[in-house]
């Protein structure tokens, strides 16, 4: 695809995935490119797992400016990368790719999408610090507990079955001197560790519309904590509204996603755009019925 009146190809992006077909993100980059008034493409683009290492391997022919990269392509699509920025390399995955001086470039937006939807949400949640708890131990934890220790955050929990995975994603979460501040639990220990935390993050899907209940009793955590959910739908989950009830302050997650897209928009179209109202209310008319209404 060509823009005629400059003679030069229009960009093209997409996101990458399998499966992919419920990706929010076209709507997402097509509202931008809509209100910005900009030239590109931006699809959905399913890659089958046997043909995954020879696309990503191919991606610098691929025409594409650069993409998205969502489940299960991640740790694939960081080792095709010629370039990792540090935190990229630290986490050992990548969410968004684009092409400079003809090499795979890639890092990871959402520990920026995850710290910059609970500024929006809950202006000063980070002031002091203090013991976080994060529920849940797969790649959206890793983000997570990364972006929390960077806040100044000590100790990280990290809290699940497979104390062996905890383990690991514990060991993202390093203080401002470098040393480790993550911490590795079992469900079992959950009570005690609510009973100091500042922040309580779910990572798993549990209390996603479809998705088996989140089982936690919130009543050792202090009022004034701070709860958070990366699931989106239902927008309020059975936890956030248990939190809101008992005057917990509290963020939903549909603001990581919306906030995440926005680095990678500005790399392949020109423009850093602003996640607002008239975003969210975009993304919410594509939801199910279930996921309700803001």
């Amino acid at each position: 695809m060509t823009d005629r009146s400059e003679n030069r190809p229009i960009p093209r992006a997409g996101v990458i995935g399998w499966p992919v077909a419920h990706s929010r993100s076209p709507v997402i980059h097509g509202h931008w490119l809509a209100r910005y008034g900009l030239q590109g493409r931006y699809d959905r683009i399913a890659v089958d797992p046997a043909e995954a290492e020879a696309f990503f391997a191919g991606f610098r022919d691929s025409g594409l400016a650069g993409a998205n990269v969502t489940v299960p392509y991640k740790e694939a699509a960081a080792k095709a990368c010629d370039v990792l920025d540090p935190l990229a390399e630290a986490l050992g995955a990548v969410n968004t790719l684009w092409i400079e001086d003809g090499r795979l470039n890639g890092t990871n937006t959402d520990v920026t999408g995850f710290l910059a939807n609970l500024d929006a949400e809950a202006p000063g949640w980070d002031a002091g610090g203090g013991a976080a708890v994060v529920l849940g131990a797969g790649g959206a934890a890793r983000a997570v507990v990364y972006g929390l220790a960077a806040r100044g955050f000590a100790p990280v929990h990290v809290v699940n079955r497979t104390r062996a995975r905890a383990e690991a994603v514990a060991a993202l979460a390093k203080g401002r001197d470098g040393h480790s501040v993550g911490r590795a639990h079992g469900f079992d220990e959950l009570p005690q560790l609510l009973a100091r935390a500042r922040v309580l993050v779910n990572t798993t899907s549990l209390g996603m519309a479809g998705s088996g209940p989140l089982d936690v009793d919130l009543s050792p955590l202090p009022h004034d904590a701070l709860v958070t959910d990366i699931v989106y739908v239902p927008l309020e989950t059975p936890l956030l509204a248990a939190a809101r009830l008992r005057g917990n302050p509290v963020a939903g997650g549909l603001g990581m996603l919306l906030h995440q897209a926005a680095p990678g928009f500005a790399r392949w179209f020109g423009v850093f755009p602003e996640v607002d109202e008239a975003l969210y209310e975009a993304v919410i008319a594509t939801l199910p019925p279930e996921a309700g209404r803001r």
